[in-house]
């Protein structure tokens, strides 16, 4: 049984990221093909344990991932904001390795960075609004005074592995870990 617990966590993930898909795409866009896969995943969820050990929970995500990116370029209004470059000379975009880097108040407004590497970087006073954070390592990541309200997929995990403050501004129904500093 408790080597369900795994999966079960992984499924959830990708519910909280599909219900969020959902309310992204506006009514002009199809919801079809995200409440559909959201009610897919909800039954895997609800299978028994010895039904639910059997779940290729990468299969699932590998199911749902064009679907999030594509709710997530609806969402931005634009096509992939990539080739950007920080200071540092790293390109923003995908899989971006931006371990360490020195972000403090750059605008990543509408940059899609799914699977990123943010881990240690330095993100105070940085403007994370519409920026797509599917996946994105954001261990030690110093988010003081930073605006993340509006960020895409971003979840309590990824907020509660990072440093911030009183002034860094979360979205609604996330909470401010207790680790965080006060001002």
């Amino acid at each position: 049984m408790f080597s369900t617990f795994p999966i079960v966590r992984r499924l959830h993930e990708l519910l909280w990221y599909l219900d969020q898909a959902v309310t992204l795409v506006d009514g002009d866009a199809d919801r079809a093909p995200l409440v559909s896969q959201f009610e897919r995943v909800v039954a895997l969820s609800n299978l028994p344990p010895d039904q639910l050990k059997d779940v290729d929970i990468d299969a699932e995500f590998d199911r749902a991932r064009p679907l999030l990116i594509e709710a997530s370029s609806i969402a931005r209004g634009i096509g992939d904001a990539i080739g950007q470059t920080t200071r540092g000379g790293r390109i923003l975009g995908p899989g971006s390795d931006l371990m360490g880097s020195k972000l403090a108040q750059i605008d990543l407004s509408g940059q899609t960075l799914p699977g990123s590497l943010l881990i240690g970087a330095d993100l105070q006073s940085a403007r994370l609004n519409q920026c797509d954070l599917l996946g994105v390592d954001m261990r030690d990541a110093n988010l003081a005074g930073a605006d993340l309200d509006g960020a895409i997929y971003l979840t309590q995990m990824q907020v509660n592995s990072a440093r911030g403050d009183d002034s860094t501004v979360l979205p609604d129904g996330f909470s401010r870990p207790s680790h965080w500093k006060a001002l």
